[in-house]
C-alpha cells in the first residue's frame, strides 16, 4: 500500500505545481508536456497498484472464509462421531498406525532470521528517500533565484573559461555566458553557432526579450566583434559583486537550458552613467552600445554594454528565461 501512496504522492505533487503555475521554476517550459505525461503515468500506476492491493485483500478474505467454513465442517463431523452410539458399530479402526515417524524437529530452527531486520530497515529508508521530495515539493515554498545564488556560488564565473566547455558536463550551473555546446558534438555546434549568428548579425539593433534572451546572449559572446557599437537592449537584475568598481554592474537573468540541473545566471557587465547607484536585485531595463573591456578577474576581454538610457522596472511575472533550439 505504501507504493500506492508514493506514486499517487508524486502525481499529486506535479499536479499541485502545475496548478500553482510554478512549473517554470523547475524546467524549461518547452518541456511542459513531459510533466503531463508523468502525471498520467503515475496516476495509471497508482490505479494498477490500488487494484492489485484490492485483489490481494479480496483473496485473503476468501481464504479466511474458506478456513472458517472448513473449521466449522470439521467441528460438525466431530460431533457426528460422538452421537454414534450403535453398539454394533465397530469403532476399532485400529488407530495404532504406528505413528512413530520420529519427526526430528530439532533441525535447528534458529537458522538466522536476523536477516529480516536489515531488509526491513532498507525498505523503510528507501520509502523515506522517495517520500522526501514529495514532502518538500508540496509543503516547502519555491524560492525565486536572485543575487544571493550568485554570492553563494562565488564570483568565479567558470562559464568564461574555455576549459568549461570541454568538460561536457551539462549538470554544472553556468554563469554569465550561456553555453549550449555541451549538448552538441564539436562539428554540430559549429553549424548551430553559424545558423544562430545569421539570425542576428544583420539587425541594426538587437532587443533581447524573454523568447530570444539566451540564444542572443550566446551569439553575442561567441561573436562579440560582429556586434561592436551596435545598439543592444535587455532587462535583468543588478549584481555589484566585490570585484566590480565605479558604475559597473552585472545585469543578469536566470535561465534554464532544459531544467534546474543545467540552469545558470546569464547576462553581461554594464557600464552605467557616472553617479548611478543601484542595489543588488534591482530590476533594470537598459539600452546601450556594445563595447569591450579587459576584465582583470577573468584575465580576458569581455563584452560590456555602455549604457545610453535605463530605467527601473518591476520584477517580471516570470523572472526566468529559457533556451530555445
Amino acid at each position: 500500500m505504501i507504493r500506492f501512496y508514493i506514486m499517487f504522492g508524486f502525481a499529486f505533487m506535479f499536479m499541485l505545481i502545475r496548478w500553482d503555475g510554478k512549473l517554470n521554476m523547475y524546467i524549461n517550459t518547452k518541456y511542459t508536456y513531459l510533466s503531463t505525461i508523468a502525471i498520467a503515468m503515475l496516476l495509471l500506476l497508482s490505479l494498477v497498484e490500488g487494484l492489485r492491493m484490492y485483489m490481494i485483500e479480496r483473496a485473503n478474505e476468501k481464504k479466511a472464509a474458506l478456513a472458517a467454513e472448513a473449521a466449522a465442517n470439521g467441528e460438525n463431523h466431530a460431533h457426528g462421531h460422538e452421537e454414534c452410539n450403535d453398539p454394533t458399530h465397530d469403532h476399532s479402526h485400529d488407530h495404532n498406525h504406528d505413528h512413530h515417524h520420529h519427526h526430528d524437529h530439532d533441525h535447528d530452527h534458529d537458522h538466522g532470521h536476523s536477516h529480516a531486520s536489515p531488509v526491513r530497515w532498507k525498505r523503510v529508508v528507501g520509502y523515506m528517500i522517495l517520500a522526501f521530495p514529495i514532502f518538500t515539493g508540496i509543503f516547502l515554498p519555491v524560492q525565486t533565484l536572485d543575487s544571493s545564488f550568485v554570492k553563494a556560488k562565488g564570483f568565479s564565473f567558470p562559464g568564461m573559461d574555455d576549459s568549461f566547455s570541454d568538460e561536457k558536463n551539462p549538470g554544472n550551473h553556468q554563469f554569465l555566458k550561456p553555453d549550449s555546446s555541451v549538448f552538441y558534438s564539436k562539428d554540430n555546434y559549429k553549424k548551430v553557432k553559424n545558423k544562430e549568428l545569421a539570425e542576428f548579425i544583420n539587425l541594426d539593433s538587437l532587443a533581447l526579450n524573454d523568447d530570444n534572451y539566451m540564444k542572443a546572449m550566446e551569439v553575442i559572446y561567441n561573436s562579440p566583434g560582429d556586434f561592436m557599437n551596435k545598439k543592444i537592449s535587455f532587462t535583468g537584475f543588478t549584481y555589484k559583486g566585490e570585484q566590480v568598481d565605479g558604475e559597473h554592474y552585472f545585469l543578469f537573468r536566470f535561465g534554464f537550458i532544459h531544467c534546474a540541473a543545467d540552469s545558470g545566471v546569464f547576462g553581461m557587465l554594464v557600464d552605467f552613467p557616472k553617479g548611478t547607484t543601484l542595489q543588488d536585485d534591482d530590476w533594470i531595463e537598459v539600452t546601450g552600445n556594445l563595447t569591450s573591456e579587459l576584465y582583470q578577474p577573468f584575465k580576458q576581454t569581455i563584452p560590456v554594454l555602455h549604457v545610453t538610457s535605463f530605467k527601473k522596472i518591476e520584477q517580471p511575472k516570470d523572472p526566468y528565461v529559457y533556451r530555445t533550439f
